[in-house]
């Protein structure tokens, strides 16, 4: 008789999410530097674009960074929540500079407009779905007892 080893290889709903996310995240970064390439690396210029996004090189690097952090975060319950905090930091902080930064060029070195901003909030309240899922209930690995 074989028994399922599903408690150790199934991840919970807040760790996929994470994966998810870092995966986007990560593909946005590459596909980023084929719009902007490498140049005017903290330009602000809302011309480049990625499906409506203003991006430049500088805001590719931050997409690589965090989802090379959910790609790397996702494995374990404790890490994908922490994860899920540093998306909410971060990108909660980027939502405030963003409030700033729209309409000023002169601190817009991320290149970020309206709907980076949406993108960001989102992002915010991923990452406390994340960070907040509910933990599994119990700790018994067999089937439930009447």
């Amino acid at each position: 008789m074989t028994q399922s080893t599903s408690s150790t290889s199934t991840r919970a709903p807040h760790q996929v999410l994470a994966l998810v996310i870092g995966a986007v995240y990560l593909l946005v970064g590459i596909a980023g530097f084929f719009v902007t390439g490498f140049d005017g690396f903290a330009e602000h210029d809302h011309d480049q674009t990625l499906l409506g996004f203003a991006i430049n090189p500088l805001h590719n690097i931050v997409h690589l960074l965090i989802g090379i952090l959910g790609l790397t975060m996702w494995s374990s319950s404790g890490r994908a929540r922490t994860f899920g905090w540093l998306l909410v930091v971060g990108y909660g902080a980027a939502f405030v500079y963003g409030l700033f930064a729209v309409n000023n060029p002169d601190i817009n070195i991320l290149n970020i407009n309206v709907a980076d901003n949406w993108l960001h909030a989102l992002s915010v309240a991923a990452g406390l779905v994340i960070a907040l899922w509910p933990h599994k209930s119990g700790t018994a690995t067999g089937p439930r007892q009447p």
